[in-house]
């Protein structure tokens, strides 16, 4: 019986190694976005920077329908090519290591359009300390609603 439990022993381990792995490969594999987790900043986060008067500010490209976070540069939808070449040249203007944040906030994520266009660019023009404001729902729900710092119009 031992020999028995042994074999058993080691046919569960294979399978569980196959069957991790399997779904190690699934969840890479999915992964369409050209973001990482570690390059999404909660909004929370951006608003303690921007109100901590001592904080190093980083960049903050608005590259949706308007510039609404307070210190934002206003680019206009990175979808559209005039945006995404006016995007390109201010970036052209920065350099890699420089502290960018981009956000849209027109839709959720899985429907906006202008979000992955620029942060594809971000990658290209080779920048290495870039994020993107993870605004899960919209501008309004996730910047406006909790009374995080804006532009004055």
């Amino acid at each position: 019986m031992t020999m028995i439990n042994e074999i058993q022993g080691c046919l569960f381990f294979v399978i569980l190694l196959i069957v991790g792995t399997s779904v190690i490969s699934y969840g890479q594999a999915t992964n369409t976005e050209p973001w990482t987790v570690n390059q999404l900043m909660p909004p929370v986060e951006l608003a303690k920077v921007i109100n901590a008067k001592n904080a190093h500010q980083p960049i903050v490209f608005s590259i949706g329908p308007g510039a609404i976070i307070k210190g934002s540069i206003d680019i206009g939808p990175a979808q559209e090519k005039e945006n995404y070449t006016k995007l390109k040249e201010a970036l052209s203007k920065l350099p890699e290591d420089a502290n960018i944040v981009i956000y849209c906030g027109c839709c959720p994520f899985g429907h906006c359009p202008n979000i992955r266009p620029a942060f594809q660019l971000l990658k290209e023009m080779k920048f290495t300390n870039h994020k993107l404001l993870s605004l899960q729902n919209n501008i309004k729900v996730d910047w406006i609603d909790k009374g995080y710092p804006k532009n004055e119009r």
